[in-house]
């Protein structure tokens, strides 16, 4: 018997709603035909697919040892999980939702201190006047060991943090933090401040495949599919469909408007007719029908694509490539 496909999605919250969309508008439903407490799921069509719902901390530490082909999680996760994660790891696709910054953060009271180079400086003489080291609260320990290496710095210890980070500072437990933030809100809200060059990733959640899976002939068909179609929606939201027809139009004029525009056209230039269909970037769409009727179109219609289905496969080479590497 061939053993099931893994894909990996968040089993809760927003991050599990936005990949439920993700894959809903690339033509993929995600089901749980056994309920919507089962922590297992199908898509419709794809008979061999098998959806974990896990944490997004788990499917990170699944992807590392090859517990599921593809998953969807944090590259913050990624990063601070997997050790030598690019060679374990390929990160096929952002998937622009899960947004977040890994940052450094200090008291807003620290006036002088607005870069790590400040903050190297502010280390070295804390520990000479207090003989000890300054603290770092956060649950980034790899990814912080890194940027604070990285600066230079090396008088300060990490206090390890499951949770309220931002709160360390107040309560005493810690003189700066590391954390994740989206709008800083939170961080402004408990007297804090994010270093100039304090960011030490700008992570969303993103489509990963895992090396040490069981890539077998059926598995690498069975990604090509759920890439194929991930690919075709891509394509279809970076443009809108432009037909028109007159005779003065001709190669010559379909050139000028790829070089002005950004336009292709998918199926060749007119016909003998003078039809022609153009895929048009969305924020070029009036410049475009704008030029062609400039040029002899009477009539220019635009229409949204759910899908652009090409013979290239952008994401299946990058996955193909990885796992040859």
């Amino acid at each position: 018997m061939t053993e099931p496909f893994v894909l990996a999605v968040p089993s809760k919250g927003r991050l599990q709603e936005n990949a439920d969309a993700f894959f809903a508008r690339a033509g993929l439903a995600l089901a749980k035909p056994r309920g919507a407490r089962d922590y297992r799921g199908t898509i419709s069509g794809l008979d061999n697919v098998e959806i974990a719902y896990l944490s997004a901390s788990e499917i990170a530490a699944n992807l590392a040892r090859g517990g599921v082909h593809l998953g969807i999680t944090g590259e913050d996760l990624i990063r601070e999980n997997i050790t030598d994660a690019d060679r374990k790891v390929a990160l096929i696709e952002s998937l622009g939702f899960g947004s977040a910054n890994v940052v450094v953060a200090v008291p807003q009271a620290w006036i002088d201190v607005r870069t790590m180079a400040d903050l190297d400086d502010v280390t070295t003489a804390f520990r000479a006047r207090h003989n000890r080291r300054m603290r770092v609260a956060t649950k980034y320990i790899n990814l912080t060991r890194t940027f604070f290496a990285g600066h230079g710095i090396v008088d300060y210890r990490i206090v390890e943090s499951a949770g309220a980070t931002e709160g360390a500072p107040a309560v005493g437990t810690a003189e700066l933090i590391v954390d994740i933030t989206t709008t800083g809100a939170t961080l402004s809200a408990n007297g804090l401040k994010v270093l100039d060059d304090g960011v030490i990733l700008r992570s969303q959640a993103n489509l990963v495949a895992s090396r040490d899976a069981d890539w077998s002939a059926s598995a690498r068909e069975t990604a090509r599919i759920i890439l194929d179609h991930i690919a075709s929606r891509a394509r279809a939201n970076a443009y809108k469909e432009v037909r028109t027809r007159f005779t003065g139009c001709d190669a010559a004029l379909l050139e000028e408007a790829r070089t002005k525009f950004g336009v292709v056209s998918p199926f060749g230039g007119p016909t003998s007719s003078g039809m022609v269909t153009l895929h048009c970037p969305p924020t070029q769409l009036y410049a475009l029908a704008s030029f062609l009727r400039d040029h002899g179109a009477d009539t220019v219609s635009v229409a949204s694509l759910d899908y652009v289905m090409d013979r290239a496969n952008p994401l299946f080479a990058k996955l193909e490539a990885f796992l040859a590497s």
